[in-house]
Protein backbone atom coordinates (compact mmCIF):
# COMPACT_ATOMS: atom_id res chain seq x y z
CA UNK A 1 0.00 0.00 0.00
CA UNK A 2 1.35 3.42 -1.00
CA UNK A 3 1.96 6.02 1.77
CA UNK A 4 -0.66 8.31 0.21
CA UNK A 5 -3.21 5.51 0.33
CA UNK A 6 -2.38 4.70 3.93
CA UNK A 7 -2.82 8.35 4.89
CA UNK A 8 -6.15 8.47 3.04
CA UNK A 9 -7.44 5.38 4.89
CA UNK A 10 -6.29 6.76 8.25
CA UNK A 11 -7.97 10.12 7.59
CA UNK A 12 -11.17 8.36 6.53
CA UNK A 13 -11.15 6.20 9.66
CA UNK A 14 -10.56 9.23 11.86
CA UNK A 15 -13.37 11.07 10.08
CA UNK A 16 -15.74 8.11 10.64
CA UNK A 17 -14.83 8.00 14.33
CA UNK A 18 -15.49 11.74 14.70
CA UNK A 19 -18.78 11.41 12.85
CA UNK A 20 -19.94 8.49 14.99
CA UNK A 21 -18.88 10.18 18.23
CA UNK A 22 -20.93 13.19 17.17
CA UNK A 23 -23.91 10.94 16.45
CA UNK A 24 -23.52 9.33 19.87
CA UNK A 25 -23.43 12.70 21.62
CA UNK A 26 -26.37 14.16 19.70
CA UNK A 27 -28.47 10.99 19.95
CA UNK A 28 -27.99 10.36 23.67
CA UNK A 29 -28.61 14.04 24.46
CA UNK A 30 -32.00 13.81 22.76
CA UNK A 31 -32.73 10.44 24.35
CA UNK A 32 -31.90 11.83 27.81
CA UNK A 33 -34.18 14.83 27.25
CA UNK A 34 -36.96 12.46 26.16
CA UNK A 35 -36.53 10.29 29.26
CA UNK A 36 -36.45 13.39 31.47
CA UNK A 37 -39.69 14.68 29.93
CA UNK A 38 -41.31 11.28 30.51
CA UNK A 39 -40.12 10.98 34.12
CA UNK A 40 -41.10 14.53 35.12
CA UNK A 41 -44.49 14.28 33.41
CA UNK A 42 -45.24 10.90 35.04
CA UNK A 43 -44.36 12.20 38.51
CA UNK A 44 -46.31 15.46 38.16
CA UNK A 45 -49.41 13.66 36.87
CA UNK A 46 -49.19 10.98 39.59
CA UNK A 47 -48.87 13.51 42.43
CA UNK A 48 -51.59 15.93 41.33
CA UNK A 49 -55.26 15.83 40.45
CA UNK A 50 -54.26 15.21 36.83
CA UNK A 51 -54.06 11.51 37.65
CA UNK A 52 -57.85 11.26 37.69
CA UNK A 53 -58.01 12.86 34.23
CA UNK A 54 -55.36 10.50 32.88
CA UNK A 55 -57.06 7.47 34.44
CA UNK A 56 -60.32 8.27 32.68
CA UNK A 57 -58.66 9.19 29.38
CA UNK A 58 -56.00 6.44 29.44
CA UNK A 59 -57.35 4.51 26.40
CA UNK A 60 -57.42 7.72 24.35
CA UNK A 61 -53.85 8.57 25.37
CA UNK A 62 -52.67 5.05 24.52
CA UNK A 63 -54.26 5.24 21.06
CA UNK A 64 -52.72 8.69 20.55
CA UNK A 65 -49.29 7.21 21.34
CA UNK A 66 -49.76 4.43 18.79
CA UNK A 67 -50.89 6.89 16.12
CA UNK A 68 -47.93 9.17 16.86
CA UNK A 69 -45.45 6.29 16.54
CA UNK A 70 -47.03 5.16 13.26
CA UNK A 71 -46.90 8.66 11.78
CA UNK A 72 -43.32 9.04 12.99
CA UNK A 73 -42.26 5.71 11.47
CA UNK A 74 -44.17 5.87 8.18
CA UNK A 75 -43.66 9.57 7.48
CA UNK A 76 -40.12 9.89 8.80
CA UNK A 77 -38.44 10.31 5.41
CA UNK A 78 -40.87 13.00 4.23
CA UNK A 79 -41.15 14.97 7.49
CA UNK A 80 -38.82 17.85 8.29
CA UNK A 81 -36.19 17.57 11.06
CA UNK A 82 -38.22 20.00 13.19
CA UNK A 83 -41.40 17.94 12.77
CA UNK A 84 -39.79 14.63 13.77
CA UNK A 85 -38.15 16.32 16.76
CA UNK A 86 -41.48 17.73 17.96
CA UNK A 87 -43.14 14.35 17.46
CA UNK A 88 -40.46 12.58 19.50
CA UNK A 89 -40.80 14.95 22.45
CA UNK A 90 -44.61 14.90 22.15
CA UNK A 91 -44.47 11.10 22.37
CA UNK A 92 -42.21 11.33 25.44
CA UNK A 93 -44.77 13.67 27.04
CA UNK A 94 -47.72 11.40 26.23
CA UNK A 95 -45.81 8.37 27.42
CA UNK A 96 -45.08 10.12 30.70
CA UNK A 97 -48.79 10.72 31.21
CA UNK A 98 -49.72 7.09 30.53
CA UNK A 99 -46.85 5.76 32.67
CA UNK A 100 -47.93 7.88 35.64
CA UNK A 101 -50.15 5.01 36.78
CA UNK A 102 -47.08 2.99 37.83
CA UNK A 103 -46.76 5.31 40.84
CA UNK A 104 -50.17 4.08 41.98
CA UNK A 105 -49.25 0.42 41.52
CA UNK A 106 -45.61 0.11 42.59
CA UNK A 107 -43.64 1.48 45.51
CA UNK A 108 -41.41 4.46 44.76
CA UNK A 109 -38.31 2.63 46.01
CA UNK A 110 -39.00 -0.26 43.65
CA UNK A 111 -39.46 2.11 40.70
CA UNK A 112 -36.13 3.79 41.48
CA UNK A 113 -34.40 0.40 41.83
CA UNK A 114 -35.81 -0.84 38.52
CA UNK A 115 -34.72 2.40 36.83
CA UNK A 116 -31.13 2.11 38.11
CA UNK A 117 -30.85 -1.53 37.03
CA UNK A 118 -32.29 -0.60 33.63
CA UNK A 119 -29.70 2.18 33.24
CA UNK A 120 -26.89 -0.25 34.08
CA UNK A 121 -28.17 -2.96 31.73
CA UNK A 122 -28.83 -0.47 28.96
CA UNK A 123 -25.32 0.97 29.28
CA UNK A 124 -23.69 -2.49 29.02
CA UNK A 125 -25.86 -3.53 26.07
CA UNK A 126 -25.35 -0.24 24.23
CA UNK A 127 -21.59 -0.43 24.79
CA UNK A 128 -21.49 -3.94 23.35
CA UNK A 129 -23.53 -2.90 20.32
CA UNK A 130 -21.20 0.05 19.83
CA UNK A 131 -17.87 -1.76 20.19
CA UNK A 132 -18.53 -5.22 18.74
CA UNK A 133 -16.98 -5.99 15.37
CA UNK A 134 -19.79 -8.43 14.61
CA UNK A 135 -22.49 -7.53 12.12
CA UNK A 136 -25.75 -7.65 14.07
CA UNK A 137 -27.95 -6.72 11.11
CA UNK A 138 -29.22 -10.30 10.89
CA UNK A 139 -30.83 -9.92 14.32
CA UNK A 140 -33.21 -7.23 13.10
CA UNK A 141 -35.70 -9.50 11.35
CA UNK A 142 -35.54 -12.17 14.05
CA UNK A 143 -36.14 -9.69 16.86
CA UNK A 144 -38.92 -7.91 14.96
CA UNK A 145 -40.79 -11.19 14.36
CA UNK A 146 -40.24 -12.21 17.99
CA UNK A 147 -41.53 -8.83 19.18
CA UNK A 148 -44.71 -9.10 17.10
CA UNK A 149 -45.27 -12.65 18.37
CA UNK A 150 -44.72 -11.45 21.94
CA UNK A 151 -47.24 -8.63 21.55
CA UNK A 152 -49.84 -11.04 20.13
CA UNK A 153 -49.18 -13.48 22.99
CA UNK A 154 -49.57 -10.64 25.50
CA UNK A 155 -52.95 -9.70 24.01
CA UNK A 156 -54.05 -13.34 24.13
CA UNK A 157 -53.02 -13.56 27.77
CA UNK A 158 -55.35 -10.66 28.59
CA UNK A 159 -58.12 -13.20 28.10
CA UNK A 160 -56.30 -16.24 29.50
CA UNK A 161 -55.13 -14.34 32.60
CA UNK A 162 -52.37 -16.85 33.32
CA UNK A 163 -49.82 -15.59 35.86
CA UNK A 164 -47.16 -18.12 34.85
CA UNK A 165 -47.61 -17.31 31.18
CA UNK A 166 -47.41 -13.61 32.01
CA UNK A 167 -44.10 -14.04 33.85
CA UNK A 168 -42.66 -16.11 30.99
CA UNK A 169 -43.75 -13.44 28.49
CA UNK A 170 -42.14 -10.69 30.57
CA UNK A 171 -38.81 -12.56 30.53
CA UNK A 172 -39.06 -13.21 26.79
CA UNK A 173 -39.93 -9.57 26.03
CA UNK A 174 -37.09 -8.41 28.28
CA UNK A 175 -34.58 -10.47 26.30
CA UNK A 176 -36.07 -9.18 23.04
CA UNK A 177 -35.59 -5.54 24.03
CA UNK A 178 -32.09 -6.28 25.31
CA UNK A 179 -31.33 -7.68 21.86
CA UNK A 180 -32.93 -4.66 20.19
CA UNK A 181 -30.72 -2.32 22.22
CA UNK A 182 -27.57 -4.00 20.91
CA UNK A 183 -29.02 -4.13 17.40
CA UNK A 184 -30.06 -0.47 17.35
CA UNK A 185 -26.64 0.68 18.58
CA UNK A 186 -24.92 -1.46 15.96
CA UNK A 187 -27.26 -0.16 13.26
CA UNK A 188 -26.57 3.42 14.32
CA UNK A 189 -22.85 2.81 13.80
CA UNK A 190 -23.51 1.40 10.32
CA UNK A 191 -25.76 4.35 9.40
CA UNK A 192 -23.09 6.84 10.44
CA UNK A 193 -20.87 5.73 7.55
CA UNK A 194 -23.36 6.99 4.98
CA UNK A 195 -24.26 10.19 6.82
CA UNK A 196 -24.23 13.27 4.61
CA UNK A 197 -24.82 15.90 7.29
CA UNK A 198 -27.30 18.77 7.49
CA UNK A 199 -30.98 17.87 7.77
CA UNK A 200 -30.22 14.17 7.26
CA UNK A 201 -27.94 14.24 10.31
CA UNK A 202 -30.55 15.89 12.53
CA UNK A 203 -33.21 13.37 11.49
CA UNK A 204 -30.78 10.51 12.15
CA UNK A 205 -30.16 11.82 15.68
CA UNK A 206 -33.89 11.91 16.40
CA UNK A 207 -34.55 8.53 14.79
CA UNK A 208 -31.82 6.81 16.81
CA UNK A 209 -32.91 8.62 19.98
CA UNK A 210 -36.47 7.35 19.51
CA UNK A 211 -35.34 3.76 18.97
CA UNK A 212 -33.07 3.73 22.02
CA UNK A 213 -35.68 5.57 24.11
CA UNK A 214 -38.23 2.84 23.33
CA UNK A 215 -35.68 0.13 24.15
CA UNK A 216 -34.91 1.77 27.51
CA UNK A 217 -38.55 2.29 28.46
CA UNK A 218 -39.54 -1.27 27.60
CA UNK A 219 -36.61 -2.82 29.48
CA UNK A 220 -37.57 -0.67 32.48
CA UNK A 221 -41.23 -1.73 32.35
CA UNK A 222 -40.43 -5.43 32.01
CA UNK A 223 -37.97 -5.28 34.91
CA UNK A 224 -40.50 -3.40 37.00
CA UNK A 225 -43.17 -6.02 36.30
CA UNK A 226 -40.80 -8.87 37.14
CA UNK A 227 -39.49 -7.22 40.32
CA UNK A 228 -42.78 -5.68 41.32
CA UNK A 229 -44.47 -6.06 44.65
CA UNK A 230 -47.73 -4.19 44.35
CA UNK A 231 -48.90 -1.82 47.04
Amino acid sequence: MEPETQEYVMNRENYSIREFNDILSQTFTRMFIGLLITAVTAYIVATTSLISVVASAWPVLAIAEIVLVLVFSLGFRKLSPGAVTVMFYAYALLNGATLSVIFLVYQLGLIAKAFLITALMFGILAYYGHTTEKDLSGLGTILSVALIAGIIATIVNLFLKSDMFSIALDWIMLFIFCGLTMYDMNKMKAMSYSLEGGADATKLYVYCAMQLYLDFINIFLKLLQLMGKRK
